[in-house]
């Protein structure tokens, strides 16, 4: 669940404006998610500096969503691994407003990646360490993201400079997974996939979410956005960007996991099983 939320807007290359606020969790909409003892552990309160004390008279998401989202409007969204942070922003506002966070968005990671193919890897971290970047905070929402917006403005400028064609990299919509159909009419009845409900988490070293997603529905299988007492599947790609996740567990994960120890049939698959089952190599 969220416990920070912020932004910054952008306008001819500067910061005219910012929202910043502390979150409390609401039991209320996390259920298995949420402790009554504990709002953060130790891993989170260490690596971002928010303590239990810091969210006691914090305002719940309820209190600050349609804010966010005013501030926000219909700009686009750049974020680094910004997909994982869309996807809790997502989640919320369908849970608490029943509308859709519809924002087109640009992946500063993804972006890094496709430019510079040699970094030992692509953590906010290290893009600022090599682009000379000076973070005075870590981790902590308003300085990732100002952070993210310096060396986002450091990759325009290197592929200006350098006419590198990096276009299609610039934009991108969420992934609604709920959205994908099969565009196959006939199924394989007796394929594990079949009528049964998978869910992502993640990223896939092969292929997009999407490409993978679309396989999952020709094969007859039922998408989902998040882990719920009807998933069957839970394939796990690789979450070394996601800031937020204490031994590479993501909240997907943990409740999958909680689902299985309480008696659900739910299978959590590595990467390379669920090509396996869609017969990819």
């Amino acid at each position: 669940y969220i416990i920070e939320l912020s932004a910054i807007k952008i306008k001819d290359k500067t910061i005219i404006d910012t929202y910043s606020t502390l979150v409390k969790p609401d039991e209320a909409l996390y259920e298995d998610e949420y402790s009554n003892e504990y709002f953060v552990d130790d891993f989170i309160t260490e690596l971002t500096g928010i303590t239990d004390e810091m969210l006691e008279n914090a305002p719940y998401i309820s209190d600050v969503l349609e804010q966010f989202l005013s501030f926000v409007g219909d700009s686009i969204i750049v974020g680094h691994n910004v997909n994982f942070d869309i996807n809790f922003i997502y989640d919320d506002v369908d849970r608490i407003l029943d509308k859709d966070f519809s924002n087109d968005f640009c992946d500063l990671l993804r972006i890094s990646r496709k430019i510079f193919p040699d970094f030992e890897n692509h953590k906010l971290s290290t893009l600022a360490e090599n682009f000379k970047i000076k973070i005075d905070r870590s981790h902590r929402a308003e300085d990732d993201c100002i952070t993210t917006f310096k060396c986002f403005e450091f990759c325009r400028n290197y592929t200006e400079k350098n006419k590198i064609a990096i276009g299609p990299y610039y934009k991108g919509k969420y992934l609604d997974l709920k959205e994908i159909h099969a565009n196959v009419t006939e199924f394989d009845e007796t394929h594990p996939l079949y009528k049964k409900n998978v869910v992502f988490t993640g990223t896939l070293e092969k292929m997009s979410r999407k490409d993978a997603a679309q396989i999952v529905a020709n094969f007859g299988g039922i998408l989902q956005n998040g882990v719920t007492q009807k998933t069957n599947f839970l394939v796990l790609g690789n979450n070394d960007y996601c800031k937020a996740i204490k031994d590479g567990k993501s909240s997907k994960l943990k409740k999958a996991e909680s689902l299985i120890l309480k008696g659900q049939d739910l299978q959590i698959i590595p990467e390379d099983v669920f090509y396996e089952l869609i017969e990819v190599e």
